[in-house]
């Protein structure tokens, strides 16, 4: 692909995780809001549970996240005290009167692996105190290799953990430096290994292109040496320089950073030498294993996302827990204060932590509907969609249109109400969607780059 396209299109987007996004969240949705939601659900659909652990030993200057730092255990002992009782709370107002079955538990962070293993273990037992986890539920576990312990490994073979996302970014020393993310090839190789021989076998790994004094080359050599460990999945991320919302970026030097150009080498670098491993390319920013059940689900036009990224879960409702988790129910979406602190006064007074939030409306139904088969699938019928909501695909005669001036560059074929993005199209899936997107407003919005 061209520079002058890869420019073009190199726009500040939002990732569409959700539709409507969260910069547009607001106080309307409120604990009592969200609690009625909760009390509304199907006890016949099976639920997704997201559990956000804030904190981290070290602060990684690449990262996004909302996580805090601390090398003593005591700050994060008094979360786990507090997230329990969210668990307890919230669970308790699901309908009484049935056990909720869960076909998805996922802790994100932050880094899990900074709970003791006591009480990952006691966080499990409280949730299956409260609900059923289904016999081919996936349990997963984003883990920081330098604090997961053999110890932590055991306790999450003995709660039934099926999947562990490991980050990686880079096996550079110079670059690891730079983002002050050290660990060694070893010590990674040593972690999945102990996983794998306690039978947890779906292992996911993190890399990113981006990052300071990166170049194709050394991204190459990281490839390599990651398909040595036999992952089934990667989440290849473009790293987001955004040192207004997350000040420890400021410690990133700014010059050693890729430009525009670089950055789409870098991508397709990967993007190429996954392929040449035997990955498939999966959405925006995934690959797996041919036969991967994400794989499979893109084939079979059932692959999903939401705000961890593409998964195979079909759940309706994604109810989250801690510091600025996102609740996504059939009514809309809540997210939990963000700041520890006040999310944790909250809770402890037997309150709701839900911060702000944004009830769903039809037509954000069907928008939703849309972006999410572009994002996933890489094509989409419009009047397909519509027809599934008892509307007309007329109504998008505007959007359909201003994607169809993108077939100059060669991203999309539109074929009447048909989009199908091209191969060249797919890091630039967000821009389509952008296209479908009411409430993006591009002179004030500060998403990461597109690519």
């Amino acid at each position: 692909m061209q520079l002058a396209l890869y420019e073009k299109y190199d726009l500040r987007l939002p990732r569409y995780t959700s539709y409507p996004t969260a910069p547009h969240f607001s106080a309307s949705v409120n604990g009592r809001v969200f609690e009625s939601w909760l009390g509304d659900l199907d006890p016949a659909q099976p639920l997704s549970l997201y559990l956000h652990i804030p904190w981290c030993r070290e602060m990684c200057w690449f990262c996004g996240c909302n996580t805090k730092i601390t090398k003593q255990y005591d700050p994060v002992g008094n979360f786990v005290v507090a997230l329990r009782a969210e668990i307890a709370s919230l669970l308790s107002k699901l309908d009484p009167a049935h056990r909720f079955k869960v076909s998805h538990i996922h802790f994100g962070g932050g880094s899990p692996t900074a709970l003791k293993p006591e009480d990952l273990r006691a966080i499990m037992a409280d949730l299956t105190d409260r609900i059923d986890i289904l016999d081919d539920a996936e349990v997963a576990l984003e883990m920081d290799p330098r604090t997961a312990t053999p110890e932590f490994i055991d306790v999450m073979a003995d709660c039934g953990f099926t999947r562990a996302s490991i980050g990686i970014q880079d096996f550079n020393p110079f670059v690891q430096r730079a983002v002050n993310r050290v660990q060694s090839f070893e010590l990674v190789e040593d972690v999945i290994a102990r996983l794998r021989a306690h039978k947890i076998s779906g292992i996911n790994v993190d890399l990113m292109y981006g990052l300071p004094f990166q170049t194709v080359e050394s991204i190459i050599e990281t490839v390599d040496q990651t398909v040595t460990l036999n992952p089934d999945r990667l989440s290849v991320f473009g790293y987001a320089h955004v040192p207004w919302m997350k000040k420890h970026q400021n410690l990133i030097p700014t010059e050693a950073l890729p430009d525009t150009a670089a950055r789409w080498a870098q991508y397709e670098a990967i993007q190429t030498q996954l392929t040449s491993h035997g990955y498939s390319a999966i959405g925006l920013d995934h690959f797996a294993r041919d036969d991967d059940a994400m794989a499979i689900a893109q084939k079979s036009g059932l692959l999903h996302r939401n705000f961890q990224g593409y998964t195979t879960d079909r759940a309706e409702a994604l109810i989250g827990f801690g510091p600025s988790a996102i609740s996504s129910l059939p009514q809309g979406y809540a997210q939990n204060d963000p700041a520890l602190a006040r999310w944790q006064r909250a809770v402890e007074a037997g309150e709701c932590g839900i911060e702000k939030g944004i009830a769903v409306s039809n037509e954000d139904r069907i928008r939703r509907d849309i972006i999410n088969e572009l994002m996933c699938n890489l094509t989409v019928d419009v009047a397909a969609i519509c027809a599934d909501h008892g509307t007309s695909a007329d109504r998008f005669t505007c959007e359909i249109d201003r994607v169809r001036a993108m077939t100059q560059d060669g991203i999309v074929e539109v074929n009447g109400t048909h989009i199908h993005l091209t191969e060249n199209g797919r890091p630039l899936v967000r821009a389509v969607c952008a296209a479908f997107d009411t409430y993006l407003d591009h002179a004030h919005g500060r998403h990461s780059q597109a690519v």
